[in-house]
Protein backbone atom coordinates (compact mmCIF):
# COMPACT_ATOMS: atom_id res chain seq x y z
CA UNK A 1 0.00 0.00 0.00
CA UNK A 2 1.49 3.27 -0.84
CA UNK A 3 2.19 5.49 1.99
CA UNK A 4 -0.71 7.19 4.35
CA UNK A 5 0.44 10.83 5.35
CA UNK A 6 -1.98 12.26 8.22
CA UNK A 7 -1.93 15.98 8.20
CA UNK A 8 -4.58 19.02 9.69
CA UNK A 9 -7.03 19.76 7.26
CA UNK A 10 -6.92 22.67 5.52
CA UNK A 11 -10.03 24.61 4.03
CA UNK A 12 -9.21 24.05 0.65
CA UNK A 13 -9.84 20.14 1.53
CA UNK A 14 -13.32 21.00 2.36
CA UNK A 15 -14.89 19.64 -0.70
CA UNK A 16 -12.85 16.37 -0.53
CA UNK A 17 -13.93 15.94 2.95
CA UNK A 18 -17.45 16.54 1.97
CA UNK A 19 -16.90 13.82 -0.64
CA UNK A 20 -15.96 11.43 1.50
CA UNK A 21 -18.56 11.91 4.14
CA UNK A 22 -21.34 11.36 1.10
CA UNK A 23 -19.94 8.45 0.20
CA UNK A 24 -19.10 6.81 3.42
CA UNK A 25 -22.64 7.25 4.77
CA UNK A 26 -24.68 6.04 0.99
CA UNK A 27 -22.71 3.19 1.29
CA UNK A 28 -25.01 1.85 3.82
CA UNK A 29 -28.17 0.68 3.19
CA UNK A 30 -29.48 1.89 6.73
CA UNK A 31 -29.01 5.37 5.89
CA UNK A 32 -31.66 7.69 5.33
CA UNK A 33 -30.06 10.52 2.98
CA UNK A 34 -30.62 13.50 4.73
CA UNK A 35 -28.88 16.10 3.28
CA UNK A 36 -27.90 17.39 -0.31
CA UNK A 37 -24.47 17.88 -1.33
CA UNK A 38 -23.99 21.42 -1.06
CA UNK A 39 -25.73 21.21 2.66
CA UNK A 40 -22.86 18.51 2.86
CA UNK A 41 -20.04 21.10 1.82
CA UNK A 42 -21.73 23.88 4.42
CA UNK A 43 -21.20 21.59 7.15
CA UNK A 44 -17.64 20.46 6.26
CA UNK A 45 -17.09 24.15 6.00
CA UNK A 46 -19.01 25.86 8.81
CA UNK A 47 -19.02 23.21 11.39
CA UNK A 48 -16.07 20.46 10.81
CA UNK A 49 -13.38 22.85 9.98
CA UNK A 50 -14.83 26.17 12.15
CA UNK A 51 -15.48 24.44 15.00
CA UNK A 52 -13.80 20.99 15.36
CA UNK A 53 -10.02 19.66 14.94
CA UNK A 54 -9.96 17.58 11.90
CA UNK A 55 -6.98 15.70 10.66
CA UNK A 56 -7.12 14.03 7.17
CA UNK A 57 -5.29 10.96 5.66
CA UNK A 58 -4.13 11.59 2.17
CA UNK A 59 -1.82 8.64 0.37
CA UNK A 60 -0.30 9.99 -2.90
CA UNK A 61 -1.74 13.54 -2.20
CA UNK A 62 -5.41 12.62 -2.39
CA UNK A 63 -7.72 12.79 0.64
CA UNK A 64 -8.85 9.35 1.63
CA UNK A 65 -10.18 10.00 4.75
CA UNK A 66 -10.67 12.47 7.61
CA UNK A 67 -11.80 12.20 11.54
CA UNK A 68 -13.12 15.27 13.59
CA UNK A 69 -12.57 15.67 16.81
CA UNK A 70 -14.05 18.42 19.79
CA UNK A 71 -12.42 18.14 23.35
CA UNK A 72 -12.93 14.21 24.26
CA UNK A 73 -15.28 13.49 21.64
CA UNK A 74 -14.77 11.87 17.94
CA UNK A 75 -17.67 13.74 16.12
CA UNK A 76 -16.65 12.10 12.46
CA UNK A 77 -14.46 9.45 11.36
CA UNK A 78 -15.18 8.31 8.15
CA UNK A 79 -13.12 6.78 4.65
CA UNK A 80 -13.32 6.58 1.30
CA UNK A 81 -15.58 3.28 1.04
CA UNK A 82 -12.55 2.06 -1.23
CA UNK A 83 -9.80 2.54 1.82
CA UNK A 84 -11.80 0.70 4.27
CA UNK A 85 -9.93 -2.68 5.49
CA UNK A 86 -6.72 -1.17 5.10
CA UNK A 87 -5.58 0.43 8.60
CA UNK A 88 -6.04 4.13 7.93
CA UNK A 89 -9.31 4.41 10.51
CA UNK A 90 -7.05 2.52 13.14
CA UNK A 91 -4.49 5.31 11.96
CA UNK A 92 -6.77 8.22 12.20
CA UNK A 93 -7.72 6.85 15.78
CA UNK A 94 -4.47 6.20 17.41
CA UNK A 95 -3.55 10.00 15.96
CA UNK A 96 -6.26 12.00 17.50
CA UNK A 97 -6.62 10.18 20.58
CA UNK A 98 -2.80 10.31 21.40
CA UNK A 99 -2.96 12.06 25.19
CA UNK A 100 -6.31 11.97 25.93
CA UNK A 101 -7.32 10.32 28.67
CA UNK A 102 -10.93 9.33 27.67
CA UNK A 103 -12.69 9.45 24.38
CA UNK A 104 -16.08 9.30 22.99
CA UNK A 105 -18.11 8.80 20.61
CA UNK A 106 -21.58 8.23 19.27
CA UNK A 107 -21.89 5.13 16.61
CA UNK A 108 -25.46 3.78 14.97
CA UNK A 109 -26.03 0.72 16.27
CA UNK A 110 -26.79 -0.87 13.14
CA UNK A 111 -23.43 0.15 11.39
CA UNK A 112 -21.96 -3.27 12.70
CA UNK A 113 -18.53 -2.93 10.78
CA UNK A 114 -17.87 0.61 12.81
CA UNK A 115 -19.01 -1.20 16.21
CA UNK A 116 -16.18 -4.11 15.59
CA UNK A 117 -13.82 -1.60 14.81
CA UNK A 118 -14.46 0.50 17.88
CA UNK A 119 -14.71 -2.24 20.01
CA UNK A 120 -11.65 -3.60 18.64
CA UNK A 121 -9.52 -0.16 19.52
CA UNK A 122 -10.95 -0.72 23.07
CA UNK A 123 -14.09 1.48 23.29
CA UNK A 124 -17.04 0.14 25.49
CA UNK A 125 -20.61 0.55 24.85
CA UNK A 126 -22.12 2.69 27.78
CA UNK A 127 -25.40 3.87 26.58
CA UNK A 128 -27.99 2.92 23.81
CA UNK A 129 -30.68 5.47 22.93
CA UNK A 130 -33.83 4.93 20.46
CA UNK A 131 -32.54 7.66 17.83
CA UNK A 132 -35.02 10.42 19.29
CA UNK A 133 -31.14 12.48 19.84
CA UNK A 134 -29.84 12.22 16.38
CA UNK A 135 -31.76 13.64 13.03
CA UNK A 136 -31.59 10.21 11.64
CA UNK A 137 -33.79 8.80 14.28
CA UNK A 138 -31.66 5.69 14.14
CA UNK A 139 -30.85 3.95 17.43
CA UNK A 140 -27.46 4.70 18.63
CA UNK A 141 -24.84 3.90 21.22
CA UNK A 142 -22.51 6.09 23.17
CA UNK A 143 -19.10 4.21 23.29
CA UNK A 144 -16.51 5.77 25.80
CA UNK A 145 -12.40 4.59 25.93
CA UNK A 146 -10.63 5.23 29.17
CA UNK A 147 -6.73 5.44 28.03
CA UNK A 148 -3.99 5.47 30.17
CA UNK A 149 -2.39 8.22 30.96
CA UNK A 150 1.02 8.61 28.81
CA UNK A 151 3.13 9.05 31.82
CA UNK A 152 1.60 6.10 33.59
CA UNK A 153 2.01 3.98 30.53
CA UNK A 154 5.73 4.76 30.48
CA UNK A 155 6.21 4.05 33.99
CA UNK A 156 4.76 0.58 33.32
CA UNK A 157 7.01 -0.24 30.52
CA UNK A 158 10.04 0.69 31.99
Amino acid sequence: MPDVVLRPAKASDAADIARILRAALAAFDWMPQMHTPDEDLRFVRHVLLAKQHVTVATVEGKIVGFVAVRNEWIEQLYLDPAWNGRGIGNRLLRHVTVGMTHVKLFCFQANKGARRFYEREGFVAEAFGEGSANEEGLPDMLYVRHNMPAAEANSLQG
